[in-house]
């Protein structure tokens, strides 16, 4: 059961990370197409500038989960090879929890602001006047599956650890060893 969804879990977070993507060439496109108007006709479409940073606060949060699947997430690890095994392992779980403890804080004041907007039905202070909710509700999505992905993949790589299948759980919380990184960027 916990495989499964970590398996669909792993899946949705692909079709996140590529809708974050389709955003940020939309407003690419959009930021391109107001200098061109700008440029060439002295015509603005007006909030561009808005809209393109909707977009990158949402496709940033919609990738991250996405991120701690490939294990791409930032790590100092100098040292790292050079500890004990046990050590390895138990510093790749704080990892993961100080990680996933970060992102529940800015998920529960995420949750909060969200709520406070809905409440007070807060729109932006532009001439567009955005209801803030629009970005503020898939961003707020990104921020609360990248926690339930954190949780799951610790929770899995735990069961793997203590079932005996050390490298498993190495291969959803460790860190990407030289060859794994030379094959993932052949592919």
């Amino acid at each position: 059961m916990l495989e499964k969804t970590l398996l669909l879990s792993e899946r949705l977070s692909r079709a996140l990370v590529w809708a974050g993507g389709v955003l940020i060439i939309g407003s690419a496109l959009l930021v391109t197409l107001e200098v061109i108007l700008r440029k060439l006709f002295n015509i603005s479409l007006g909030g561009a500038d808005e809209i393109s940073g909707y977009a990158f606060g949402v496709a940033t949060a919609l990738g991250l989960s996405f991120a701690l699947f490939e294990r791409a997430h930032i790590r100092v690890d100098a040292l790292f090879p050079f500890f004990p095994r046990w050590l390895r392992i138990f510093s790749n779980y704080l990892g993961l929890v100080l990680l996933v403890g970060f992102a529940g804080v800015i998920a529960s004041m995420a949750w909060s602001l969200v709520g406070d907007t809905i409440s007070h039905g807060s729109r932006s202070i532009t001439p567009l006047r955005t209801p803030l909710v629009l970005p503020q509700i898939p961003w707020l999505f990104g921020w609360l599956f990248f926690v339930f992905c954190g949780v799951l993949i610790g929770v899995v790589a735990l069961v793997r650890q203590i079932g005996g299948d050390a490298a498993g759980a190495d291969r959803l919380i460790g860190v990407k060893s030289v060859e794994e990184q030379i094959e993932d960027e052949a592919v």
